[in-house]
Order: C-alpha cells, then structure tokens, then sequence
C-alpha cells in the first residue's frame, strides 16, 4: 500500500534572503529520498485521471511507478515517449491546474507532487547520460520547416524528425528556445536546460538556423515555394505586447514585460557582474499587472537591485492570474503588493525618464461580462507612486509577422491564426500552427500539446492521408 501522508513532500529552495541577490535556481529539487517518499504517495489507480490532465499525455501513473521502485532511468525513458522537455516542465508547468488537478487523492490529501517528480526524474537523466539511439522510423524525403523555437515549434521538430523528415527550425533570435530562454527567468528555469534540451533535438537530426525572421528573411511562400518544403509549422507565439495607452508609456524605464524580460535574459543581466550588461539597474520598481509574467519581473528587478519592487494591481490578490507559488516566492523575497490600485498616467523627469506613476484606489463593484467584480475607482483617492522603472504585465496578443506576410492565411479579430484545434490545420495548404500564435497567450505543455497534434496531421498530410 502506498505511504499516504497528507501533504506534499517538501521541495526545499534557496534561503529567501540570500535568493534577493541570486540568480541560482531557487527550487532546489527532490534528493533521492525526497523522490521516492512523494512517488510512494501514489495509490497507483486503475484508471489514471492525472494522464487525462497531461496535454501531451506523458504515462503518469507508470513513470511514478518506476520512481517508488527506484528505476529512475526506466522513469526517465517514459516520459520521454510523450514528453521532449521533462527538464523544463517540471519546473515551469502549471501542474495544479492541469495533472495534478485530476490526481485521485485530492479530494481528502494533497495531490501527489507529478510536477516535482517530472523535474527529479528530468534531473537525474541529465546528471546520468547514456548513449541512448535516436529511433527513426525511417529517412524520408521531405523537408518540413517549424518557425520559431518554443515550445510547440519544438516539440512538432521532435516527432516530425523521428519519423524521418528532414526537420529545419527557423528563429529570429541568435538563441534557441523562445520564450523558454528570452521569457523566464534564469531563477525559475536555467539557460543550461534549455540547451540540454535542444541538444536532445540536434541528436535527433534537427536543424536550427537562427537570425532568421519568417516574413523578412524569407516568406511562408517561398518556403513552400522555391525553398522545397513540404509543409510548414507556425509557432511564433504571442509575442505582441498589450500596453495601457494612458499617458507617459513612451517614458524612457516603461517597458513591457515582454521587452523587460528579453532584455534580461538575452543581455545575461542575471550574470552581472561576470559580463557587462546594459540592462537598467533600478532603486524603485513597478510592475503592472498579477500573473506569472508580473512575478517574473517584480522578482527579477529585485536581484537587479531595486530596494522597493511593487505589484500594482487593479483586482485583489483572490483574482490574480499568478500561480500560488510563484505569489509566495515573490512576496517571500519582498515584493510590495498593491491590491485595488489602477495607474491612470506615468510622470517623467526633465530628461524622459519615469519618476513615478499617478494611481488610483479602487475598489470592487458589480460583476463585469467576465463574472468577476468590476474595479471601481474611489474618488480623492489618488496618489503618487514613486519608480525609475515600470513594467506593464498586462498579457500579450499573437505575433503578426506571420500572417501579415503570408497570403491566404486567416486570422480571427485578436490576431490569432485560426486552426483546426485537432490538427493545427489553417485556411493554407500545407500550414500549420499551434500554441500561443493560434490561441492567444497560454501555458507551455498547451503549446506542446498543439505542437505534437500538429506534428501528427503534417505526417498524415505527407502521407496522402489528409488533403
């Protein structure tokens, strides 16, 4: 019988201290013990519903199974059968909202820690290689072209090449991995996985060529066209940021989040002062908006030196988009949360740059179409919040590069490219797209998950099988 204690076994992390000042890995992961202590508080049931919550459908309750009997490469084999990057979901997938929402034992304990065991299991491959083959059904004749380099561009790059297509992935950046190395920070997911990973994809027979924009370098129609590829997989992700359009955006030190986080992680400011950055170094931060994004951000401008890094967010925190830990992580290193409060205009200094922001209380009203409390302001409420740097976490829309350049695609009133939700197919021939570029901003394993649908029809579309 398994060992059911009622909570989670506990991820250690850095001391929240001395974290404010690093960039290392701020979980610290399961020791051996740690791993088969939680994988022994899976009741193994006959009918696994944590796999139902899986996008790419890793074998959950198999590969936990391994992990009690302490056959961790066996483990690591599994889920690599479904999953290309075990390394990098472990760490960033919103678990409690997907597998481990579904786990059988949540209705009277807490889920068993699927999330944590990927990462062990990812972890312990890494730091026990083999010499595993790369199997290939066999070599084809057709080249199949992925733009961009994330999460579904590369995981549709992973199966298509092992069943044999010649694979080349296209990225506009000089780095691999998307929003994977340019979007979250060295503290949450390390740029050494992410390369690990892509060194699994070259091993496959992958190809990657970078500084490559599709729709300047070169068109989705040539492509196709003279270049000789036989279909094509968009996955260019929402890389388009939202802004507030309130006055003083243009303010030097306003950034998107998007821009902010790029801006850190390809400039290797989390390497300072090893190698020289231009990254702003702030004193006083304000980070608009309570997701992920925003908790990434206030995060990192804490470790880039601001005494003072606030949240600033219209709703409450029973509203936020962030998940539960990476709230508390942040307010653990000492984010300055204010709940109920709406920025109306951004103030700069005589040479452009943010001073401050002008903000409103608010406070919650009659439901809006979403469901939720409408934020109302309160009048003479307004105050003055001191910042040299502002960065709106407010989302993103889809990147329209793409679809601009490329004739015959459709797009839906928010920019997205409309697809089959089975197959990735577009309104073109032989196009195909999946994760945020098709659905908007959502969630890595949702990307991956479109990616190897996607994958899946491309085959199928090659082969004759589907027009």
């Amino acid at each position: 019988m398994p060992i059911l204690y009622p909570t989670k076994t506990t991820m250690p992390t850095l001391d929240e201290i001395e974290r404010r000042s690093m960039w290392d890995e701020v979980a610290v992961g399961y020791t051996v013990e740690r791993a088969l202590a939680e994988a022994r508080r899976c009741i193994q049931c006959q009918d696994p519903l944590c796999e139902q919550g899986c996008p790419v459908g890793v074998p959950i309750r198999d590969f936990i199974r391994r992990v009690a009997l302490e056959d961790f490469g066996g483990a690591a084999e599994l889920i690599r059968t479904k999953n290309v990057l075990p390394a990098i979901c472990g760490r960033v997938c919103p678990v409690e909202h997907q597998c481990e929402a579904q786990c059988s034992v949540l209705a009277r304990l807490e889920p068993v820690g699927i999330g944590r065991l990927e990462r062990f299991v990812a972890d312990w491959e890494r730091a026990h290689p083999h010499d595993g083959a790369h199997r290939r059904k066999k070599q084809r004749a057709q080249k199949i072209a992925i733009v961009g380099s994330g999460p579904a561009g590369l995981t549709a790059a992973s199966d298509l090449a092992q069943l044999g297509y010649q694979v080349t992935v296209f990225e506009a950046l000089h780095a691999i991995g998307g929003v994977l190395r340019y979007g979250i920070p060295e503290f949450r997911l390390p740029k050494a996985i992410v390369d690990e990973d892509v060194e699994h994809l070259r091993a496959a027979g992958v190809k990657f060529e970078t500084n490559v924009i599709i729709g300047k370098t070169v068109t989705i129609d040539e492509l196709l066209g003279e270049l000789g590829y036989g279909a094509v997989f968009v996955g260019t992700g929402a890389g388009s940021p939202k802004f507030m359009n309130i006055p003083g955006e243009n303010l030097k030190g306003v950034y998107s989040a998007n821009e902010y986080l790029t801006r850190v992680n390809l400039m290797r400011a989390y390497s300072f002062p090893d190698y020289d950055t231009p990254v702003q170094r702030p004193t006083r931060a304000a980070v608009i908006g309570a997701g992920d994004t925003a908790m990434d951000a206030a995060r990192v401008s804490i470790r880039l030196g601001a005494e003072e890094a606030h949240i600033v967010y219209r709703r409450t925190q029973a509203e936020m988009g962030a998940r539960a830990e990476d709230y508390r992580r942040a307010a653990e290193e000492g984010t300055i949360f204010d709940w109920l409060t709406l920025p109306k205009r951004f103030l700069g200094d005589d040479d452009g740059r943010v001073r401050g922001m002008e903000c409103v209380r608010m406070e919650l009203g009659e439901p809006d179409e979403s469901g939720r409390p409408r934020p109302v302001p309160i009048e003479g409420s307004d105050f003055v919040l001191e910042c040299n740097l502002a960065v709106i976490a407010l989302g993103t829309n889809p990147n329209p590069l793409v679809p601009a350049t490329t004739s015959g695609l459709e797009t839906d009133a928010h920019g997205c490219v409309v697809t089959d939700p089975e197959t990735g197919a577009t309104s073109r021939k032989g196009v195909y797209a999946g994760g945020d570029i098709a659905t908007g901003a959502a969630t890595v394993i949702l990307a991956m998950g479109a990616g190897r649908r996607a994958a899946g029809a491309i085959h199928e579309y090659l082969e004759g099988e589907r027009q």
